[in-house]
């Protein structure tokens, strides 16, 4: 994460050109890691694409491929122009945006996500697929199937329980509700079968509490081979 998802939150500066930067990527390198996406960058009424350049630049000094965005602007031609221009400055850096639906935002479902992809037009523009943000906003599986194309990332995770009502809620569930891939009602398996134009897969679980990191990877990563393994 590059870039704040919320103000306060954490977030890594690695400017190209710097020794934090040259020392990240000798270590991915060593351990042999490519990394694939970058957070998070929230389009709303005062974005602008142009001030977000460092951090797209760090980006692609880094290898990323994708950058995340959700939208949160009520003026749906502003949004999609907003969305444009990223997907633009991106372009020059040979990386693609993903929108990722959340419902407190205004971008709130996958349908949300594709009427601003529709509208952005960019080619390196795509929905980003979330698990809980998925399901809990309402969408399907056939909505999946049907729009599998607009779809390059999918994040897994699980949950159990009622949907939440409120923003805070969903919030809360969000950041600190997610359980491993496997563990909670959601069905993952379809959801990684409906995407068949090759969708990266990832997982998105916080470390929550005094959880060991190396158990917490482990954890997620069983979760995940799970969810991937053929049932026969």
């Amino acid at each position: 994460r590059l870039h704040p998802a919320f103000p306060g939150a954490p977030f890594y500066e690695l400017p190209v050109g710097s020794h934090s930067a040259q020392e990240f990527k000798t270590v991915a390198d060593g351990e042999g890691i490519k990394v694939f996406d970058i957070e998070f960058f929230v389009i709303d009424e005062s974005f602008l694409a142009a001030s977000h350049e460092a951090t797209v630049a760090a980006a692609a000094n880094i290898g990323a491929r994708r950058l995340s965005v959700c939208g949160d602007d009520r003026d749906g031609g502003r949004l999609a122009t907003n969305l444009s221009e990223f997907c633009a400055l991106a372009a020059r850096y040979a990386m693609s945006v993903d929108i990722e639906n959340m419902g407190w935002r205004t971008v709130r479902t996958f349908r949300d996500s594709l009427a601003i992809l529709n509208a952005c037009g960019a080619e390196n523009a795509g929905a980003l697929v979330d698990g809980i943000h998925f399901f809990r906003n309402g969408a399907s599986i056939d909505e999946l199937r049907a729009n599998s194309g607009k779809v390059k990332h999918i994040q897994l995770c699980d949950v159990r329980g009622p949907a939440p009502k409120t923003s805070d809620a969903m919030i809360a569930e969000a950041r600190s509700g997610r359980l491993a891939p496997g563990e909670g009602e959601l069905p993952l398996k379809d959801l990684c079968a409906a995407t068949e134009h090759g969708a990266a897969i990832s997982v998105e679980v916080p470390l929550v509490g005094p959880v060991d990191p190396k158990a917490h990877l482990k954890h997620l990563h069983a979760g995940a081979l799970g969810i991937l393994k053929p049932d026969h």
